[in-house]
């Protein structure tokens, strides 16, 4: 007779702990999940499906421009809205082009301006993460106030709506000023769909690749927090102007400076 085979169901299954686990406090990458069988904890699936969410959310959220005009107008900056040529967040996910441009009225209302030179116009962009922007750049902005040389005249802050990086430049050109800083929304990741990004351009006009530009990037309080965000900009743009060059051709070396600054305050 042959005996009937009956499968082995368990009850329950435990987590195998993954020994890297003293590590995630060290960052916020999905490491060291553990496993329960071949798959994940059901927790860990759950968790990657909200940040999924969270991110897609990110992108698809419209900036209030009225509430961070507030804010920034609070700070006693003179505020300009303007617009891309985007004429909607459908059309600026499916043309970058559109967002690298200002629209034909918005090009026109910064004509209409009194024709000056500046030395900084300063742009918020909503990008592709607006959350980012409505929560971090207002108190960004008030930090670059705060580490900014007195003498250095600024324009009008921008808050552009459907904006790419390259709608700087063009803001720049137009308001003939010799430096254009961006705040723009990042693509948000899985485990930050919140950071704000900062790009410097000496010279800025249409055309303007990449290279022409310096980036700092994850800034947002669990990130790069305002304060070294500011300060690592500033030597930059400082550095920028004593060398009238921007990009690839302005090597980052604010950590190096501070660090010899710090010796010397040790040794005095």
């Amino acid at each position: 007779m042959t005996k009937e085979f009956r499968p082995t169901i368990k009850t329950s299954a435990s987590t195998v702990q993954d020994p890297w686990g003293d590590l995630k406090q060290f960052t916020r990458a999905r490491i060291a999940l553990g496993r329960v069988g071949s798959s994940l904890p059901t927790k860990e699936i759950l968790s990657f499906g909200m940040s999924h969410a969270m991110a897609r959310d990110a992108v698809h959220l419209a900036l209030d421009t009225d509430i961070l005009q507030s804010q920034i107008e609070s700070l006693g900056v003179e505020v300009l809205k303007l617009h891309s040529r985007a004429p909607d967040r459908a059309s600026y996910l499916l043309r970058p082009d559109w967002g690298r441009r200002l629209s034909d009225e918005s090009a026109e209302i910064i004509k209409a301006l009194p024709q000056e030179k500046i030395d900084v116009s300063i742009v918020i962009g909503d990008g592709l993460s607006s959350l980012a922007v409505q929560k971090h750049a207002a108190p960004m902005l008030q930090a670059i106030q705060q580490t900014m040389p007195s003498e250095w005249k600024l324009g009008p802050v921008v808050i552009a709506s459907q904006a790419r990086v390259a709608l700087a430049d063009e803001v720049g050109e137009l308001m003939h000023a010799r430096m254009v800083i961006l705040l723009i929304g990042e693509r948000p990741g899985l485990s930050s769909p919140d950071s704000l990004g900062l790009y410097l351009t000496y010279q800025p006009k249409v055309g303007c690749s990449d290279a022409d530009r310096n980036c700092i990037s994850n800034v947002r309080p669990e990130g790069l927090n305002y304060e070294a965000a500011a300060k690592k900009l500033m030597w930059l743009a400082q550095e920028s102007m004593r060398l009238k060059v921007s990009g690839v051709a302005l090597k980052d070396e604010s950590d190096v400076h501070q660090i010899d600054k710090d010796a010397q305050q040790l040794l005095t």
